[in-house]
């Protein structure tokens, strides 16, 4: 399914209208430099994860504006842990404000939240916010926000093999039943498009273990901005740079 969508693009040499007409269901950001954003203007780190989180809904909003159904955020690895105990607080606590804010608004425009990762190890309050936005979305459709928290892409993977096993053990699959399809769909995004393009702002140059599996035709779009700042201009840019790139799948140009 082709996404097309008309933006005016306000270049510096002449303003007129850009059309990007390329297949584009699936944004996945990587919402890197909150930490660097805070730290350049004399502030504490945690308050640029409170800016993060205030620069979602903006993001969201362009998305849906250029007709992008889907999109994911890598909000927290399995890695981060390893943060000042204090840094993690804020970020989960500022998660919880983040939803009481916005549910409202995202249950009116049809935004159905999703959750990649194990939240078991969440503090209960942020366990039970997750809990809330999901059932309260649950029946959307329109839009898809995904929300990777405690993720890592390898550990999903291995989930995924964990469960197809058990059902190899208990008879419902057999050893012919796995293949690629069977894999996705024992995946925490199972049902969504694969990701047509990854975004990771501050100009870092890595995947950092984030969606290893849905990001295997991705293209991939490293902007210098940090993810506070990352706003509706930043996001055209990245897509007019997709509408550049030449998909292949590996195959060959207009074979």
């Amino acid at each position: 399914m082709y996404t097309i969508c008309m933006v005016v693009a306000k270049e510096k040499d002449q303003g007129k209208a850009f059309k990007l007409q390329k297949p584009i269901d699936h944004i996945a950001f990587i919402m890197d430099g909150n930490g660097r954003w805070a730290k350049a203007r004399g502030l504490p780190r945690h308050l640029g994860h409170k800016a993060a989180c205030e620069r979602i809904i903006d993001v969201l909003n362009a998305c849906m504006e250029f007709g992008i159904r889907v999109i994911s955020l890598y909000a927290f690895s399995t890695e981060n842990w390893k943060r000042p105990k204090s840094e993690i607080n804020h970020l989960f606590n500022y998660l919880d404000l983040f939803f009481k804010r916005e549910l409202a608004t995202l249950i009116r425009d049809g935004v159905k939240i999703m959750i990649s990762g194990d939240v078991s190890r969440l503090p209960l309050k942020t366990q039970k916010t997750i809990a809330d936005a999901v059932e309260a979305t649950r029946y959307l459709n329109k839009h898809v926000m995904n929300i990777c928290l405690n993720y890592g892409g390898q550990q999903e993977i291995v989930r995924a093999v964990r469960l197809i096993a058990s059902k190899v053990s208990q008879g419902v699959l057999t050893i012919g039943d796995i293949d690629e399809k069977a894999v996705a769909e024992h995946l925490y995004t199972a049902g969504l498009p694969p990701v047509d393009l990854m975004i990771r702002t501050s100009g870092e140059y890595r995947l950092s273990n984030y969606l290893l599996w849905q990001n295997a035709y991705a293209e991939f779009i490293f902007p210098k901005v940090h993810w506070p700042d990352f706003d509706r201009g930043a996001l055209l840019s990245c897509l007019q740079e997709f509408a550049r790139r030449d998909r292949r799948f590996g195959g060959l140009k207009n074979e």
